[in-house]
């Protein structure tokens, strides 16, 4: 090995990590890269009780670019991953590459594509990607128009961030039109019949290459009712998708879309989470995330064998495609969420969280809304915490992670008993 091959090795084998934000997903990234041989110390800003476990938690504002930036120069960080969207579209991943560090994140022109719904249907439809008819409405008079065009199911999107629960999927019009009217501009769009699925493409700005499909569980209540959520569970892998899915969708999808975003000059560093209802016309673009989706990070991180650390360096370092091939652990991984009392709508928070500490074989816990009290731990979220199961299959899967929910001890919390359950 030359000089220069050496060095690279020998600077891989050493990789410090500053994780920004303070949810599950972040939780799950902290505990992956803190597994990685590769990697000797794991930074998180700002983190919560159970990143603490497995990470140095620093109070910085994770929306304040100069802040994580300078923090990630202090740190002498080799690798800054930002977790969630208001970071991205803050800017965050721009400010840490002004400083010189390496960054797993798109800037924040490329993350519109999830902060701002009309911008990924314009991206979209320039790049040919499969999705939803739809109008981008500023107006009453326009969404009233808009929902006439489409009919009932009504989907009507918050044009701008609104944590996972900005969509509303309605048969009543006057709903629809309440929160149509509750939102500065919306994308109102035909529904999409057919099971969802999410993609993660991990890109470096002109490549990209897929993760394992997951399938999240949207609504708050058991058989997909009440109002939708940031996610109340995930399983992978799914069984019963099409042969030659992730495939169909890389080719059709990620890569005209990574493709677009190069040519406009903004090209996409990070993850490009894809949203799909396979519809009996074939997958079509429900919505674009800017980051990981929570909480199918969780179980995807779960099955992933290779090493965490390396692979989002590469893309952050535009050299994925000198990567190898990505591989995974066999079986199978179900997360439960356990939200706390009156979540979506006004989460309490501050109640004792009991339990933590029991064990089921093949389950563990990752923190999301959760915050220290002294030795105590408290639910400071409305998604509080993430059980995850896992087992040679499915089934085996969500056994294990609700046995370990039900051990767990929350005042007024609640979950959902059916997660990965029309899986078997």
């Amino acid at each position: 090995m030359d000089e220069s091959g050496g060095a690279e090795a020998d600077r891989l084998s050493r990789v410090r990590v500053l994780v920004i934000g303070s949810g599950g997903r972040e939780h799950a990234l902290c505990r992956s890269l803190a597994a990685d041989p590769q990697v000797t110390e794991v930074h998180c800003a700002p983190g919560n009780a159970g990143i603490a476990q497995v990470a140095t938690l620093h109070r910085v504002t994770s929306t304040d670019p100069a802040a994580v930036a300078a923090l990630a120069v202090e740190l002498e960080a080799d690798l800054v991953v930002v977790g969630p969207e208001a970071p991205l579209v803050a800017g965050v991943a721009d400010a840490v590459r002004r400083a010189g560090v390496p960054c797993f994140g798109p800037s924040a022109q490329a993350a519109r594509l999830e902060g701002s719904k009309a911008f990924a249907k314009d991206v979209m439809a320039a790049a040919g990607v499969p999705t939803a008819r739809s109008r981008t409405c500023a107006t009453p008079e326009e969404a009233a128009a808009a929902l006439d065009e489409f009919g009932a199911p009504y989907v009507v999107k918050d044009d701008g961030l609104a944590a996972g629960k900005g969509v509303v999927v309605t048969g009543d019009r006057d709903e629809a039109l309440r929160h149509a009217a509750a939102c500065d501009r919306v994308v109102i769009e035909e529904f999409l019949d057919g099971p969802e699925v999410s993609l993660f493409a991990l890109c470096d700005g002109t490549t990209a290459v897929p993760l394992q499909p997951a399938q999240d569980h949207k609504r708050a209540y058991d058989g997909d009712e009440g109002p939708n959520t940031g996610g109340m569970g995930a399983y992978t892998p799914l069984p019963w998708a099409p042969e030659g899915l992730t495939e169909q969708v890389m080719s059709e999808t990620v890569f005209p879309t990574v493709t677009e975003l190069a040519r406009r000059g903004t090209p996409y560093t990070g993850v490009l989470y894809v949203g799909l209802a396979l519809t009996s016309k074939g997958p079509k673009v429900i919505e674009f995330n800017a980051r990981f989706g929570d909480p199918e990070t969780q179980v995807v991180l779960d099955r992933l064998a290779t090493p965490l650390a390396g692979l989002l360096l590469a893309c952050a370092t535009g050299t994925l495609d000198a990567f190898g091939p990505i591989s995974y652990r066999g079986g199978a991984a179900v997360t439960v969420v356990v939200a706390a009392e009156n979540y979506p709508a006004d989460p309490v928070k501050g109640d004792v969280i009991e339990g933590l500490s029991d064990e089921v074989e093949g389950a563990y816990v990752l923190h999301a809304g959760t915050a220290s009290d002294g030795d105590r731990v408290v639910s400071s979220g409305g998604r509080v915490l993430s059980v995850v199961g896992t087992g040679p299959d499915v089934a085996a899967a969500r056994a294990a992670a609700y046995e370990l929910t039900g051990r767990i001890r929350l005042r007024g919390s609640h979950h959902r008993t059916d997660i990965a359950a029309q899986a078997l």
